[in-house]
């Protein structure tokens, strides 16, 4: 995905590289609420979500600002433990995808509204990549990890396609969690923590500003100052 040292040069190489040869989908202006969504949450209980949707960095990104998000961890979904690190799941050789595991408090925010943000805030339209990084460990997935959350998942993306939302068919994926994998710790809270640096600013940047538009009544008081 990145280097440290050579990211600008990066996202300006592959950016030119992409740019005709791929399309970007983007969301309309505003998704519709899912109509389907998890059975009530009891008293006191939190839940967890896992979405991956390109750079995890990005992605981790805009779910913390989230009322109701506690927590959210980078890491790795859909491969084995022998080889979820960073080498191998970014060289694209193993079955992973860059992932986020939310916590979050069901009475404050609901799974159907994590799949509304998740769906605008990427593209789930691009197989197997997210503008500038493509390859199948950035591909468009929501893991579930019971059979109510694929129910919610594939209710919704039947919903959005047959409202012919997006001007191509949806291409996440809805895979079974099997184990999620923390990434290395200095890949958890990248954008808080390196807001200079150049990937950050040229991709995560635009997507919080696009988190304050689009979905202001969601945030955390600190998260609505630009």
């Amino acid at each position: 995905m990145r280097s440290f040292l050579s990211a600008c040069l990066f996202a300006t190489i592959l950016t030119i590289a992409t740019s005709c040869a791929r399309p970007v989908h983007a969301a309309p202006d505003s998704l519709p609420q899912p109509t389907v969504d998890l059975p009530a949450a009891k008293e006191g209980e939190t839940r967890t979500a896992v979405f991956a949707g390109g750079c995890f960095w990005c992605v981790e990104a805009v779910f913390e600002p989230l009322i109701g998000v506690t927590d959210v961890v980078s890491g790795y979904a859909g491969g084995s433990a022998a080889d979820a690190d960073y080498r191998k799941v970014s060289s694209g050789e193993t079955n992973h995808a860059e992932s986020v595991l939310i916590t979050y408090d069901p009475s404050k925010i609901s799974y159907a509204t994590l799949l509304r943000v998740f769906m605008t805030m990427h593209s789930p339209t691009t197989k197997d990549g997210q503008h500038p990084d493509y390859g199948h460990q950035y591909r468009s997935a929501i893991f579930y990890a019971n059979d109510d959350e694929k129910r919610v998942a594939d209710a919704y993306i039947k919903q959005l396609n047959e409202a012919k939302v997006f001007d191509k068919p949806i291409a996440t994926t809805v895979e079974k969690l099997d184990k999620f994998y923390p990434a290395e710790q200095y890949h958890q809270d990248y954008v808080k923590n390196h807001p200079d640096d150049p990937y950050v600013v040229r991709w995560a940047v635009p997507k919080l500003d696009k988190l304050r538009h689009k979905f202001p009544e969601l945030l955390k008081p600190s998260a609505k100052q630009s």
